[in-house]
Order: structure tokens, then C-alpha cells, then sequence
């Protein structure tokens, strides 16, 4: 599903929220003021409060969705991360907000009058709204992948304990025991904390590039690693951001085939990882022409010479080589930490191939970082003749 799609249906069902805590709110309210309930009008006041979230939730899906910018390169993605530790925070805090007003019932005996039936219907009503709602959010968050959603529809849940609370109480202080609610707010409590602590956790791993499992990883590899062209894979770098995988990868191809076939088994092999992980947003690949895992970053080491001055020694040291008119070209290998070269010969040059080799071979001796030379004979212009002042 793309990011399209999937703010889409976020947007969808966190509306249909809103609608529902809205109604709830409003109706819990008024039958705990017509019953004088102080629990129902306190439970109507939190289904209120989820107005606030759910416009923080809907908020939070459109920006985030957004695409990539040049502030932004690989989106906005954490900002549902941030939006799910925000409401991690929330659960948390209603979790610990149930206990404590739940121990000071229990420790000051607070008396709640009988409400009637009504009240309790109301209630009732409520509950399986609120459960409902909760199912169908929790539904989509897992099809799109969405820890935000995931973690509103467990904000959702929370209503469903609390008005679980409230109609033991409704229930307990119409028959006059008036305790059972405080024994089920205890263990509502502890419930909904442990959910909030679990997502302010998730979140948290995101928000620090924790990687993906190594399971998912190791399939990863042996996606990559089945393309024909590919001899290894290393360095798989992963991260997460509100359902979005980036995935970095080294992919080893042989050193001998063309810049472009390499690029292109890249691709194949970005393909295949994408068709398989379609959670995959953002992949990057480096092909490389050797094994070099655990050798650390290339950058941070000695480099080699590039063209320009291997052309330059070369013309020195081929100067006064009789094989000196018939080289067309050279190509270069950088492998184990040397120079290869492979040199082009006019194939009508007058020498056989053994003295051709001995020759380039001698007069390159003496450049320690050449680590060794080979010859290709081909029909084409020489390289004195394309290039004049070689």
C-alpha cells in the first residue's frame, strides 16, 4: 500500500473515531448528571478527552504522510513516531491516573448512590461501541502498518475498561457492593500501563535506528544473495520509521564485468527485496567488486591513484616501449588494496604475446601498488592516434 492509500484509510477511521467519542462523551454526560453519577460523568469527560487525540492522530497521519522534501529527504515518517510516544504517554498516565483515583475509593470508602438501570444501559451501550471501535481501528493500523493508529485504537481500549469500571460500579452499588469497582480499576490499571509502556518502547526503538529483527534480515540477505551475478552479501543496514523500512545493502558482483551489468544486478536485486518486503520505502545499494565486510569505511583509508595519474605514470614508464604505438587502451581493477591492469593491444602488433607481456610488465616494476598486468588484443585505433600528446 502506498503512502497515499494508506494516510488515506488512517484518516478514514480516525474520523469515524472522533464521530463515535464525540457521541459517547456527550451521552455519558448527561445520564450522569440526570442520575448524579459522578463516575459516568467523569467516564464522559475522558470519552471528550479522546476527541483531543483523535484530531492529534489525524493531524500527525497528514503530515506525516507527506512525501519527501529537501528538509526531508526520507520523509516525514517520525512524526508518527512522535505521535505515538505522545499517546504511549497518555495510556500510561490514565493507567496510572485509574489505580490511584481506584486505591482512594478504596482507602476513603466512597459511597456511590444506586443510578438505575438507565445509567447502567447507558453504559453498556458504551462499552461495546467503544470495543467495537476499538477492533475495526486496530484492523486498519495492522494493514497499513501504523503504530500510531495502533496505539489510538489501544487509547480506544482504555474508554472500554474504563466504562467496564464504571458499570461494575453501576452494577455494585445498585446491589450495595460498591468494592468490586475498585478491584477491577487495580488490574484495568496495570493492563492498560503495560500497553503504553510496550508502544512508548516500540516508538522509542525507532526514534534510535533500532534494526530489524535477524530473522527479517537474514531473509533480506538470501533475497539479495539468490540474483545470478551476485557472489556476496554484507553491511545490511536497516531502520524503521512508522511502518516505512530503509534498507542499506553491499552487494559483491564480479570485478571483471562492466560498471552497468553491475548496476543493473543492483537493481534486480533492489527489485526482488522490494516485491518481498513491501514495507520497503527507501533501499539503497553499493556494488562492490570485492568482498570488503569488516574492513571498515573505505573512505577513512589510504586511497589508491585514479586515472589521471595512472596515465601519467604510465606514458613515463611505456615512453621508450617498442609495443608503445600498438596500445590501444588500458583498464583498471582496484582489488585487494593494488592496481590491475588489463592493457589493449592492437591484435596486428608485431610481437608475440609472451614479449608484449614481459615488456609492460618490466617497465611498470618499480610502482609497488601495481599488482599486476595483462594484455587484450583487439582491431581499434591506438592510443597514441586517439589521443596525440599520450
Amino acid at each position: 500500500m502506498n503512502a497515499k492509500h494508506r494516510a488515506k484509510a488512517a484518516k478514514r477511521i480516525t474520523l469515524i473515531a472522533a464521530v463515535i467519542d464525540g457521541v459517547i462523551g456527550f451521552a455519558k454526560i448527561v445520564t450522569g448528571v440526570l442520575v448524579s453519577s459522578a463516575a459516568l460523568i467523569a467516564d464522559g469527560v475522558h470519552s471528550l478527552s479522546d476527541l483531543l487525540t483523535d484530531g492529534f492522530v489525524y493531524v500527525a497521519t497528514h503530515y506525516g504522510s507527506q512525501h519527501p522534501d529537501h528538509d526531508h529527504p526520507y520523509g516525514h515518517g517520525r512524526i508518527e513516531t512522535l505521535a505515538t510516544l505522545f499517546l504511549a504517554s497518555i495510556l500510561i498516565v490514565v493507567a496510572a491516573a485509574i489505580a490511584l483515583a481506584s486505591i482512594h475509593r478504596l482507602v476513603s470508602a466512597t459511597e456511590i448512590p444506586p443510578p438505575g438501570y438507565w445509567a447502567m444501559a447507558v453504559a453498556a451501550i458504551a462499552l461495546f461501541a467503544k470495543e467495537w471501535l476499538y477492533h475495526i481501528t486496530m484492523r486498519v493500523a495492522k494493514r497499513i502498518n501504523s503504530k500510531l493508529l495502533e496505539a489510538n485504537a489501544w487509547h480506544s481500549r482504555t474508554d472500554v475498561f474504563s466504562t467496564a469500571i464504571v458499570l461494575i460500579a453501576l452494577v455494585g452499588s445498585q446491589f450495595g457492593y460498591g468494592w468490586l469497582d475498585t478491584l477491577a480499576a487495580i488490574i484495568v490499571g496495570i493492563m492498560i500501563g503495560k500497553i503504553g509502556i510496550s508502544l512508548l518502547w516500540d516508538a522509542s526503538k525507532e526514534l534510535v535506528d533500532t534494526a530489524l529483527p535477524e530473522k527479517t534480515q537474514q531473509k533480506m540477505r538470501r533475497t539479495a544473495a539468490h540474483v545470478p551475478g551476485v557472489l556476496g552479501v554484507h553491511d545490511l543496514r536497516t531502520r524503521q520509521a512508522a511502518g516505512r523500512t530503509m534498507v542499506d545493502v553491499h552487494i559483491v558482483v564480479s570485478p571483471r564485468i562492466s560498471i552497468s551489468e553491475g548496476h543493473e544486478i543492483g537493481n534486480e536485486a533492489s527489485r526482488r527485496l522490494r516485491k518481498q518486503f513491501p514495507e520497503i520505502t527507501d533501499l539503497t545499494f553499493h556494488i562492490d567488486p570485492e568482498d570488503d565486510a569488516g574492513l571498515g569505511d573505505p573512505s577513512l583509508q589510504p586511497g589508491l591513484p585514479l586515472r589521471p595519474e595512472i596515465e601519467t605514470l604510465l606514458k613515463i614508464h611505456w615512453e621508450n616501449l617498442a609495443i608503445k604505438p600498438w596500445i590501444l587502451d588500458f583498464d583498471i581493477h582496484y582489488l585487494s588494496g593494488q592496481v590491475n591492469l588489463v592493457v589493449h593491444v592492437n591484435e596486428h602488433a608485431p610481437f608475440d604475446n609472451k614479449t608484449i607481456l614481459n615488456s609492460l610488465q618490466d617497465a611498470v616494476r618499480s610502482i609497488e601498488w601495481i599488482a599486476s598486468v595483462e594484455i587484450l588484443k583487439r582491431i581499434d585505433m591506438p592510443l597514441s592516434k586517439r589521443y596525440p600528446d599520450n
